[in-house]
């Protein structure tokens, strides 16, 4: 993903939890709030309890992959953050990509 599509202030991350509004899922948190840019900015928050580093990174590949196929059908000007839980850990793609586009059409960012 793009330097300019990602979040990596902590202020930005603080804002959207205090401004953003949230969507529970049993894999995922999603976490949105409007920005003033032309295009959406993503951020990925894997805590250390979901396991080891292969772990951890495996999901927010799997995160990534599945917003990167999912960005050009999102609406834009939105700063976006997935918060991964507990049951997310062993899944396969297609169950994260599905548990992904469930949450991007009950934030109606969906096109």
């Amino acid at each position: 993903m793009q330097r300019q599509f990602r979040l990596r202030r902590s202020a930005d991350f603080v804002r959207l939890r205090t401004e953003g509004r949230a969507w529970h899922h049993p894999y995922v948190i999603l976490s949105v709030a409007p920005n003033a840019l032309e295009h959406n900015r993503y951020g990925f928050i894997v805590s250390r309890h979901l396991g080891g580093a292969v772990v951890r990174n495996r999901i927010r590949r799997l995160l990534r992959e599945s917003v990167r196929l999912s960005a050009p059908r999102l609406k834009t000007g939105f700063d976006v953050v997935f918060i991964a839980r507990n049951d997310i850990a062993g899944q396969p793609y297609i169950h994260v990509k599905s548990a992904l586009e469930d949450l991007f059409r009950r934030a109606n960012l969906w096109q």
